[in-house]
């Protein structure tokens, strides 16, 4: 039996992930969580097997948690399971320690095969993240300036660009306005663009959110 906690700030989507997990007779849900916070108060009394674990959460986003439990060297195998597309975050996940990565449009009984797959032990990719694997370790430089974007720094970007304040975004991610800012600068020096009318063109022409 493989034992699951689910982290998602949607608790409709927890529910939808949790029905599609409990069809399969050889996992079991055994927690969820809505945030960073509940998430290791439920894993200091909870174990498991498999994190299901989505990117972007209130505070601390799912990456820091990927850094966070690498550091302690915990062995739960995390799988993300995230609504932004692979281009965007999947190999970041990976590089971060996540065993797997896949997106909540997809086909839900993908989900419960990612499951089963990395709580063997194994990576669970789809053919377009192993094709941008492959295609990363070939590639002389970051195709795309994003690339150089720290994690916050691009969760930035993608906040801003999807049309929400820096009050809004600070509020998301438990940070101060001020800190905010500073990484709303970072990314226009990197990308080299002056205000954010530039840096949502940018981000809907990178896809990096819709238009």
């Amino acid at each position: 039996m493989t034992d699951v906690i689910l982290c998602d700030d949607h608790a409709l989507i927890r529910r939808g992930i949790r029905d599609t997990l409990c069809d399969a007779a050889d996992i079991r849900v055994v927690g969820e969580a809505g945030d960073y916070g509940e998430l290791r108060t439920l894993m200091r009394g909870t174990r498991c097997d498999v994190l299901v674990l989505d990117i972007n959460l209130p505070g601390r986003s799912g990456l820091d948690v990927l850094h966070a439990l690498k550091e302690e060297g915990s062995p739960v195998k995390v799988l993300v399971v995230s609504m932004y597309p692979e281009d965007q975050y999947a190999i970041r996940a990976l590089r971060a320690g996540a065993f797997g990565y896949v997106n909540k449009g997809g086909d839900p009984q993908l989900i419960v095969q990612a499951v089963r797959t990395v709580a063997q032990g194994r990576k669970y990719v789809t053919p377009e993240i192993a094709q941008m694997l492959v295609e990363s370790l070939t590639a002389p430089a970051p195709e795309n300036k994003h690339q150089t974007l720290s994690d916050r720094e691009l969760q930035t970007l993608v906040l801003i660009a999807s049309g929400k304040r820096l009050s809004d975004i600070a509020d998301e991610l438990n940070l101060s306005p001020k800190t905010v800012s500073v990484y709303r600068a970072r990314v226009l020096e990197k990308l080299a663009l002056a205000n954010n009318a530039e840096l949502t063109v940018y981000a809907i022409r990178n896809g990096l959110v819709g238009d």
